[in-house]
């Protein structure tokens, strides 16, 4: 989770207080582990993401955890569907069943201009290309050292309120914070099933003792 949300501030740099990076494509390339984490990271921050693959048992992996909402075949198929939710601003994860540097040297052929890459990918020729045009690299934010990332459990009394629960936790984000609103909001369901009653924030070690004396004493209505 702590790997997710510092790519997730990473690509926090240009949300949009409304549609976070809708509308932005981001190309990770292989569907590694590493490759996951950041298409988690990217559907909460509702970019559109192009993954590849030719390992059948990785794809099908990435389509049972969610990290993936398809599957296609061919990169004609994934910009079909990526295509429609940019222009509806939404967040979609496609996964091409081709090797990366493949789908990579179609992208190039074709102009297809990613918004934001991994280093890897921005180290090929390709790559090169891609950032000369305006694309972005994506690497992870260092963890400041005057904050700290909680996780927290659900407790047992809010299990039937966990809207309350999650309006509490909302209180100790400032309104001018959207990434970690957002981040509050939408990461539960992006960061896979086993992580659906945990909740997250970053904040100050001031801030984080009163919130929790604050659940400790909290009673759901």
């Amino acid at each position: 989770m702590v790997a997710v949300y510092r790519l997730y501030s990473a690509l926090a740099r240009e949300l949009e207080p409304e549609s976070g990076l809708g509308g932005r494509l981001l190309f990770t390339g292989e569907l590694d582990p590493a490759g996951c984490r950041l298409i988690r990271a990217a559907n909460i921050a509702g970019a559109a993401t192009l993954a590849a693959s030719a390992d059948s048992a990785v794809q099908r992996q990435a389509i049972r955890e969610g990290a993936v909402d398809f599957l296609v075949t061919s990169l004609d198929e994934a910009l079909r569907i990526l295509k429609n939710e940019i222009r509806k601003r939404q967040a979609v994860a496609v996964c091409v069943a081709e090797a990366s540097e493949k789908v990579l040297r179609q992208m190039a052929e074709r102009g297809v201009q990613p918004d934001l890459l991994v280093p890897s990918v921005a180290l090929s020729a390709e790559g090169a290309v891609f950032l000369a045009q305006g694309a972005r690299c994506v690497e992870a934010e260092p963890e400041p050292e005057d904050r700290k990332f909680l996780v927290l459990e659900i407790p047992a009394v809010w299990a039937q309120r966990i809207a309350g629960f999650d309006a509490l936790l909302t209180e100790f984000v400032a309104t001018a914070d959207y990434a970690g609103r957002r981040w509050l909001r939408r990461s539960p369901r992006f960061l896979g099933p086993q992580m659906r009653r945990l909740r997250s924030l970053e904040c100050d070690e001031r801030t984080a003792a009163t919130l929790m004396k604050r659940i400790e004493q909290a009673v759901p209505d």
